[in-house]
């Protein structure tokens, strides 16, 4: 199979689908590799380190969607990419469909198969593909918020952990899974008062078991969600319902009533956020303010370290990719059941139900695709 690797576009994106190593396992396995030209430059990844591990180098990216059997990617195609994808070629990459109607109709239209590395799941449970990177903007999400805690980045100007004499500041985290809990070891370590709601009272005996004294665990409901969103200084919003819009827990009134100069950190906006008051925003322009509370709705905040999320998210990536070059796609998916979850949109049909429930599509059973 010729697996084409294009470089990412979107806004201060400079991870890239492919590293040298994961080319290397690609051609080991008697595959074509075509990368575009300074894909990793950005992060250190040369060319030359690409051709030594066995690529052919493209100039631009539509020689690589003209060519390539299956597109390896990081983001979500952009709008002059889903044009270029062309019936039956495969596709991926993270996709996040559910709040994007825009890309969910022009990726049907494509009559492309779809695989979204967010709602592929692993034998133990999770999302093993959207971990890593989870893992990544949990912890980023305290270093931005504790960042635009600053007076002159439109903060109250605490410092998250305080001093003698001065108490530490207080972060609230909405959602105690993989963004959660990175998010809740940051904030720790910075010596500030944490406190973590979630729905599921055993995964909040297990941070008990772990944290002990040093967070408080609250069972989330509607009170307990305004009660330690109107004290917190700095509140993470880490909720996930795999594939589907992210509800929204945080309401404009909360907003409004929050501390003036705290800040409010979205990590789920890849999902449409959990803030009413949330809308994407990008690492060139990552804050607004709304009733006087910071914003940071980075939609691709892994992006920002993205030497480190390269290597990380290649790690989970990399089996399914050597599967889907070897077998094709639907012997993968009849395969493995886990990357069969995957598959969102496929030949002009949307597969993903909670895709197909969000946006309004008659949803297609992959199973009926793969005969």
């Amino acid at each position: 199979m010729l697996i084409g690797c294009p470089k990412e576009i979107k806004n201060h994106e400079y991870r890239v689908g492919l590293t040298p190593a994961s080319v290397r396992e690609l051609t080991g396995h008697g595959h074509q590799v075509l990368m575009q030209s300074g894909a990793g430059a950005a992060i250190g990844l040369s060319d030359e380190q690409y051709k030594a591990a066995g690529a052919t180098l493209a100039a631009e990216a539509k020689e690589i969607f003209a060519k390539a059997d299956m597109i390896v990617k990081v983001k979500e195609p952009q709008p002059q990419e889903c044009a270029m994808l062309r019936p039956g070629q495969i596709l991926y990459t993270y996709l996040h469909l559910a709040p994007d109607p825009e890309q969910t109709a022009a990726l049907v239209k494509s009559g492309a198969i779809c695989i979204a590395y967010e709602t592929i799941t692993g034998p133990g449970g999770g999302l093993p593909l959207l971990a890593p990177m989870s893992e990544v903007a949990g912890r980023m999400a305290v270093q931005a918020g504790a960042a635009h805690l600053e007076k002159s980045k439109g903060g109250m100007g605490i410092l998250l952990g305080g001093v003698p004499g001065v108490p530490a500041g207080h972060v609230a985290i909405l959602g105690a899974g993989v963004v959660g809990t990175h998010a809740l070891q940051m904030a720790v370590g910075m010596g500030a008062r944490v406190t973590v709601l979630d729905k599921s009272v055993d995964r909040l005996r297990q941070l008990d078991l772990v944290f002990g004294n040093r967070i408080s665990t609250v069972y989330s409901n509607a009170q307990s969600v305004e009660d330690a969103v109107l004290d917190a200084d700095l509140v993470v919003g880490g909720v996930l319902i795999p594939g589907a819009a992210a509800p929204k827990l945080v309401t404009r009134s909360m907003i409004s009533r929050m501390k003036k100069g705290a800040v409010v950190v979205d990590v789920a906006i890849d999902q449409g956020g959990c803030f009413e008051t949330s809308h994407a925003t990008t690492h060139a322009d990552p804050t607004y303010i709304v009733d006087g509370v910071v914003h940071y709705c980075v939609a691709n905040m892994p992006g920002a370290v993205a030497r480190t999320s390269t290597f990380a998210l290649n790690n989970a990536t990399i089996g399914h990719a050597v599967a889907l070059a070897d077998k094709g796609w639907k012997q993968a998916l009849k395969d493995n059941t886990h990357l069969k979850a995957g598959l969102n949109v496929a030949n002009g049909q949307v597969t993903y139900e909670a895709v197909a429930r969000d946006l309004g599509y008659a949803c297609v059973s992959a199973d009926s695709l793969l005969g």
